[in-house]
């Protein structure tokens, strides 16, 4: 096991957690499909104000990617996909709630 002061940024589990969640928009989809349980994706949209149909969709192949969010599509017509939060993405949910009452706490 190295030494912590031996550990690069890259190699740090901070750096990799900012690797899955960081960025503008990937913390509030979290977030929103944790509220919601599953959602579709006009659903998704239109409850995450000001993101682009390219950087949903972007976001969405990430977030997957990474293991934190599910995608399931229903073969019918017209096409149905649905999304919802992994077991390791709910894992998340304490450190954005921990975000949101910090925000609570030093608002000014």
């Amino acid at each position: 096991m190295r030494n912590p002061s031996e550990e690069t940024l890259e190699d740090s589990p901070f750096e990799y957690t900012l690797s899955l969640i960081g960025g503008k928009w990937k913390m509030q989809i979290i977030y929103r499909l944790a509220r919601v349980h599953t959602q579709r994706y006009g659903e998704l949209k239109r409850s995450v104000p000001g993101i682009t149909h390219k950087m949903l969709s972007m976001q969405l192949k990430e977030l997957e990617s990474s293991g934190l969010v599910s995608r399931k599509v229903f073969t019918q017509v017209p096409p149905k996909v649905e999304y919802e939060l992994t077991d390791k993405g709910r894992t998340l949910m304490p450190v954005l709630d921990a975000m949101c009452n910090w925000g609570v706490a030093n608002r000014s």
